[in-house]
């Protein structure tokens, strides 16, 4: 299933990656999905090229029952970004892939931070799929959207984050 979400946030870019990369706000919004935050591990420097990796586990409540009679109460996420160098308009770009374990669920995208004046768009393109033999495409439609509006949550939290601190 395709996977496109897009909002803007009255921040520039490199601003949104000190959000995304902050632990207090990685557990924020863990906490707001009603998981937690297992582990952090941000390798490298945030002003250049890094690597963040961020597990957590998830309820499963919002699962069609389908998938949570094979998933149980909770999900362990493992999410993992490959940021680029900031590009010279500021502009950031991360490939980010998306595992859960023990479920045949994979996420694979690419987040941009777009300027756009004194804004930034955030926006992910990519693709939600599921191998599972004759219920992959129903697992995948039901994640599709759900990834999505995480998108636009992280963003609206970012940017409340971001006026309180």
């Amino acid at each position: 299933m395709a996977l496109n979400a897009s909002t803007s946030l009255p921040y520039d870019a490199s601003t949104i990656v000190r959000v995304f990369t902050d632990e207090g706000f990685i557990r924020h919004m863990s906490a707001h999905v009603g998981g937690s935050l297992e582990s952090l591990v941000v390798d490298g420097d945030t002003a250049g090229a890094f690597t963040v990796t961020i597990v957590r586990t998830l309820p499963t409540e919002r699962l069609p029952d389908v998938a949570r009679k094979f998933v149980g109460e909770t999900l362990s996420v493992t999410q993992t970004e490959r940021w680029d160098p900031p590009s010279p308009d500021g502009g950031r770009q991360s490939t980010l892939e998306m595992t859960v374990a023990g479920v045949p669920l994979n996420v694979t995208a690419v987040q941009r931070l777009i300027p756009s004046g004194a804004d930034t768009v955030v926006d992910l393109q990519g693709a939600v799929t599921s191998s599972v033999p004759f219920l992959g495409s129903r697992i995948a439609g039901a994640a599709e959207p759900m990834i999505g509006k995480a998108l636009n949550v992280q963003a609206a939290e970012a940017r409340t984050w971001l006026e309180q601190h």
